[in-house]
């Protein structure tokens, strides 16, 4: 079956940096949209940012752009990314995420085009 797991968050001030991974297992990875999505409490989940497993364009919401990266290892099939100059205000709990269908839209995913998720990992960012 679809198994998505996230690693790599933790507690960093502010400015630091953090990366992601989130090993994808169950699925021709190669051939679906690889997103990643953050909650913080008392939000809504929104997309971070989002890549075509098979090679092309990646995507970002205009509040990580020029700060996060998102990247893959198709070999391993696995998904990073990559977090610097970080706020608080990204604090959340990041989710990695696979779409539901064989494309990637041209655009950032909205979360009910993604069906299957990680557990998360926490990011902190103190000031």
């Amino acid at each position: 079956q679809v198994q998505l797991v996230e690693s790599g968050g933790g507690s960093v001030q502010s400015g630091g940096s953090l990366r992601l991974s989130c090993a994808a297992s169950g699925y021709t990875y190669s051939t679906y949209c690889m997103g990643w999505f953050r909650q913080a409490p008392g939000k809504e989940r929104e997309g971070v940012a989002g890549i075509y497993s098979g090679g092309g364009g990646t995507y970002y919401t205009d509040s990580v752009k020029g700060r996060f990266t998102i990247s893959q290892d198709n070999a391993k099939n696995t998904l990073y990314l990559q977090m610097n100059s970080l706020k608080p205000e990204d604090t959340a709990m990041y989710y990695c995420a696979k779409s539901r269908e064989m494309m990637c839209w041209g655009r950032l995913g909205l979360a009910s085009e993604y069906n299957y998720w990680g557990q998360g990992t926490q990011v902190t960012v103190s000031s």
